[in-house]
C-alpha cells in the first residue's frame, strides 16, 4: 500500500503518553480490578458479549451504559516521526474523503469522527475502553479507539498481516460512525430492548457485516481515486476478515462452535459483504437488514 507522502487527517487524538498502568479502571465511580477485567475480556471474546457492557455489570452498574470519569487532558497530536501513527492518519483522512464525496453525493453532510490513540485503558463516553477489546467505535463520543498493539496481535497472533489489513481494520471502524450517522445504529439501539439475547446477537452480527461492507465500500472508492493499493492488498484484508470471523476466533480459543454467540459474523460471511461493498462501491449494496441469507 504506497500510503506515504499523502494527506493526513487533523482529527487524530493522541493519548499514549497518559494511559496504561494502575490497579484499576474507573466505571460508574467505581474501581474495577485486572481480574475482573480479565473476566470481561474473556467473555467478550468467546461468548460475544460486548465486554464494555460486562465491565459495567460486573461493577455494579446494571446493563445500561457506563458513566466513565473523564479525566483527560487537553487532546495531543502524534509526533511527527510516528510512522504508524502517520499511517493511521493517512488512512482516516482518505476515509474523511471518500465518505464526504459519498454523503454530498446524496445530499448529506459527513461529520468526520475523532480517532484516539491510546495505550493500556482510556476513559470514553461508552466505558472504559481496554486495549484487549480491540479497536472500536464509540457512538456515545463519536470517537475510535485504537491501541496500536493491536496490529502486533494482527500480524503475530491471528494471521493476518499487511498495511492494508490493517486499513481494513480503521475502515471497519469507520464503517461504525457511517452506521450512526445514517441513523443505523439509532435504529439498532431502540430494537434491542424488545429481542432475547440470541436475537441481540444475530442483530449484531447484520451490524457488523453491514460495517465490514461499509469498509469494502470505502476501498473500492479510495483505489479508484489514488492507485494506492499493491497487489495482494485486497486479499491481506479478505485474510484479516477471515482471521477475526466468530467461528475462527471461537477454534483458536478451544471452544465449540456456537452460532446463537456469533456477534460479528462467520469468516465466510465477514469476507463476502467486504467482497459486496468492494464491488461496485455502493452504499445500497450493503443493506444487511434486509438480506435473507448473510
Amino acid at each position: 500500500m504506497r500510503w506515504e507522502g499523502n494527506e493526513q487527517s487533523e482529527n487524530v487524538e493522541d493519548r499514549r503518553s497518559g494511559g496504561g498502568g494502575g490497579g484499576g479502571f474507573g466505571i460508574g465511580g467505581r474501581s474495577v480490578g485486572i481480574g475482573t477485567v480479565a473476566v470481561a475480556l474473556v467473555a467478550g471474546w468467546i461468548f460475544g458479549i460486548n465486554p464494555l457492557t460486562m465491565l459495567s455489570m460486573l461493577a455494579g452498574g446494571g446493563g445500561g451504559p457506563a458513566q466513565v470519569q473523564q479525566q483527560q487532558g487537553p487532546a495531543q497530536k502524534p509526533p511527527t516521526n510516528d510512522k504508524e501513527a502517520a499511517f493511521v492518519s493517512t488512512v482516516l483522512r482518505n476515509t474523511e474523503v471518500v465518505w464526504g464525496q459519498i454523503f454530498q453525493q446524496n445530499g448529506a453532510t459527513y461529520h468526520a469522527p475523532r480517532l484516539v490513540l491510546f495505550r493500556g485503558y482510556t476513559p470514553t463516553a461508552c466505558g472504559t475502553g481496554q486495549s484487549a477489546m480491540g479497536p472500536f467505535y464509540c457512538p456515545g463520543d463519536k470517537k475510535v479507539y485504537i491501541d496500536l498493539a493491536f496490529y502486533d496481535t494482527m500480524t503475530h497472533q491471528l494471521g493476518a498481516p499487511g498495511e492494508f489489513a490493517r486499513a481494513y481494520v480503521i475502515a471497519h471502524e469507520i464503517g461504525h460512525h457511517v452506521q450512526d450517522e445514517l441513523g443505523v445504529t439509532a435504529k439498532v439501539d431502540q430494537m434491542r430492548g424488545r429481542l432475547n439475547q440470541t436475537q441481540n446477537n444475530a442483530m449484531s452480527v447484520r451490524v457488523e457485516l453491514q460495517a465490514d461492507c461499509f469498509a469494502g465500500v470505502w476501498a473500492q472508492h479510495s483505489q479508484e481515486s489514488k492507485q494506492w493499493l499493491d497487489p495482494g492488498d485486497i486479499e491481506a484484508a479478505m485474510n484479516a476478515a477471515q482471521k477475526i470471523g466468530d467461528d475462527a476466533l471461537q477454534r483458536s480459543a478451544g471452544r465449540a462452535v456456537v452460532p446463537d454467540s456469533f456477534t460479528h459474523g462467520t469468516s465466510a460471511q465477514r469476507q463476502r459483504w467486504f467482497a459486496a461493498g468492494y464491488k461496485n462501491g455502493r452504499v445500497q449494496d450493503c443493506d444487511t437488514f434486509a438480506a435473507k441469507s448473510l
